[in-house]
């Protein structure tokens, strides 16, 4: 009997042991697990704070090209708004207005005019809508190169000759990969430009190659500093930003319904379209030349409208403490 009741002892001691190195792995496990969690966290938060120091920095460094402040600010003609930083398409005097700041390398931008644009040109052409374009350089600012600039120094260049709205749309539709500053190289833009009815002239070359509206692009993108915006893009109706509630963004049917709602029927919502181009007195400008482009050269990035938000979402909104 006692030989059975030392055999009971020492499986209940061998059980015992087992249970308790079972138990002090368990606790191990969970102490791994709090200190991996610990690690992975410190990191992401260390990574987040360098990104906004980075993105800071960059965006207080100027626009990220030593030419771009180099001459006198030439504004583009027509311009409008304080400084004359804006570039107006659509009637002056129409309802509502829309301000946009954006960048030719920025790929939400991009994104935003392709869900956009239609909608954008359909108000402007009833005379509901006339929308101010601020050009910005915050991508060459953050990653370098001079595409930025050029791409919108040649957009003012296009708006001396009354073909802004085409040259846009076109820039756009033809954006490069965001890490390639295919838009630095000028012969790139003159290319694009030469898809343009009547844009590709020698004035239009001469002004491009020598970067005529340079300092006019670096005193939009300070402004841009000044202004304090999340990113680009930026978008405000009526002063208002339009992504400003991410949980129910303005769509392009929502922007259409409430232009008409201000409008309230007493604009000129006849068949006759408006030209795109600024209706400044004294300006050259003519009306908006048609691209060439042929459909299969047109983006088909059409994301959906709250992927435009200029909140740094992973849509590619480029962010000035992130960017």
């Amino acid at each position: 009997m006692s030989e059975k009741n030392d055999g009971a002892n020492r499986d209940a001691t061998k059980r015992s042991a087992r249970e308790r190195l079972q138990e002090e792995r368990e606790r191990q496990k969970r102490r791994d697990k709090r200190r991996r969690t610990l690690v992975v966290s410190a990191a992401v938060v260390g990574v987040l704070g360098l990104a906004a120091v980075v993105g800071l920095i960059a965006a207080n460094t100027g626009s990220g090209s030593k030419d771009a402040k180099a001459g006198p600010v030439v504004a583009p003609s027509g311009a409008t708004g304080e400084d004359a930083l804006a570039i107006q398409t659509g009637k002056s005097d129409a309802p509502s207005r829309l301000t946009i700041w954006e960048d030719f390398r920025c790929p939400a931008c991009k994104s935003f005019e392709t869900t956009y644009k239609d909608t954008i040109h359909e108000l402007e052409a009833k005379g509901l809508l006339a929308t101010e374009y601020h050009i910005v350089t915050l991508i060459d600012a953050n990653m370098g190169g001079s595409g930025s600039l050029k791409a919108a120094n040649a957009a003012a260049c296009a708006q001396d000759t009354g073909k802004f709205a085409a040259y846009h749309d076109l820039l756009f539709q033809n954006q490069p990969e965001e890490t390639d500053d295919a838009y630095g190289k000028n012969a790139k833009l003159l290319e694009l430009a030469g898809k343009i009815e009547g844009l590709d002239t020698p004035a239009f070359r001469s002004c491009v190659e020598d970067g005529t509206h340079n300092s006019w692009v670096a005193k939009s993108y300070d402004a841009f500093k000044a202004g304090k915006f999340r990113g680009t893009p930026t978008i405000l109706l009526d002063g208002k930003d339009i992504f400003a509630d991410l949980a129910d963004p303005l769509t392009p049917q929502k922007l259409k319904a409430k232009v008409e709602a201000k409008a309230g029927g007493g604009a000129n919502t006849g068949s006759g379209k408006a030209s795109p181009s600024p209706s400044a007195s004294g300006s050259k400008n003519g009306s908006g030349g048609a691209a060439k482009t042929s459909p299969s050269g047109r983006s088909s990035a059409g994301t959906a409208a709250g992927s435009a938000s200029a909140s740094g979402s992973a849509s590619g909104s480029r962010t000035v403490s992130g960017g």
